[in-house]
């Protein structure tokens, strides 16, 4: 059966549970800034100091209580990742479910690391991103992105439009699913993203993208050579390309919401996910992922158009 994934820059290459002991990297961007850092790469192993400065970011383990039974089959069957499932997800009702730590922290999710082990010893690491509980995070710039986005009950509605702690409820699970419905709709379209596993709540599993042994970098803490250089704007121009046949653009792409797994680029950070007509904003924010992309491009001597790669992505 042929994949979809044979068509793009693929990312069905199996993660491993390798023994990990620290991922360290740089801060990732503002979602106001073109390509000002947002994130921070930050693993801490759960069981281990904290040595973390003072006024940096605090998170508490959400699951400390050990390994748990896979919540895998809990989830309803719309909850569970696209068809054909990737050979390497753990589906064993006995398997269990530890946390290792976590991989970044943000302004409005943490990703954790998660290692799903079947009894019979099979296993995989994952990427469990959390959206912040309503204490932990805002949606001061979620506004602009959102356009065109409804609450399908009209309780829903006017909580979210009078900013109640239900409405701020609300809209924390909007963002996951809204990033959840992207990554099925785009890894079944082909798209270099993760593969998502499962969605629970305000927690989306998906695979965790793996570059030699380790959690793949950035974009932008990579330092290609000028056939690789090439190579990966073409992957992002098509990949840009399909999003906006898609009808949809990723509203925040830079070099620091995609990772260089090796020869191959992987898509990540999508939650606000622009409808390119429902949203009025939508050329804008379109314009703007072309803008970023082709300044980190420029930069390292690459010479790409902004305004060219706009016009040839468009959608008619």
């Amino acid at each position: 059966m042929h994949s979809p994934h044979q068509d793009l820059a693929s990312t069905s290459s199996t993660p491993r549970s390798a023994e990990r002991t620290s991922t360290t990297g740089q801060n990732g961007n503002d979602r106001w800034a073109d390509i000002d850092p947002f994130f921070t790469f930050d693993y801490v192993p759960l069981d281990g100091p904290d040595d973390r400065p003072a006024d940096g970011p605090r998170h508490e383990p959400t699951h400390d209580d050990g390994p748990r039974f896979t919540t895998y089959w809990d989830v309803e069957k719309g909850c569970r990742g696209p068809d054909p499932l990737p050979d390497w997800v753990v589906t064993d009702s006995g398997a269990l479910d530890t946390e290792l730590g976590i991989l970044k922290t943000g302004k409005e999710a943490d990703v954790f690391l998660l290692e799903r082990t079947a009894p019979d010893g099979t296993g995989v690491v994952m990427a469990a991103k959390r959206y912040r509980d309503l204490d932990h995070r805002s949606f001061r710039r979620s506004s602009a992105y959102t356009d065109g986005r409804t609450a399908r009950r009209s309780r829903d509605r006017r909580a979210l439009s009078r900013k109640t702690d239900w409405g701020r409820a609300v809209a924390a699970s909007q963002w996951a699913v809204a990033e959840w419905d992207a990554l099925c709709r785009y890894w079944s379209a082909g798209l270099p993203v993760p593969y998502p596993v499962q969605i629970d709540g305000t927690e989306i599993l998906m695979e965790l993208i793996e570059y030699d042994g380790a959690p793949a970098p950035r974009l932008s803490q990579v330092r290609p050579g000028a056939g690789l250089l090439e190579e990966y704007f073409v992957q992002l121009r098509t990949a840009i390309s399909v999003m906006a046949a898609e009808g949809v653009a990723h509203g925040d792409l830079s070099a620091y919401n995609i990772l260089a797994a090796g020869d191959r680029l992987v898509i990540i950070d999508l939650p606000q996910v622009i409808d390119l007509v429902a949203n009025p904003n939508g050329p804008e924010f379109l314009m703007r992922d072309c803008r970023n992309v082709c300044s980190w491009f420029r930069a390292r001597g690459l010479d790409v158009d902004p305004v060219a790669l706009f016009e040839e992505v468009s959608p008619t």
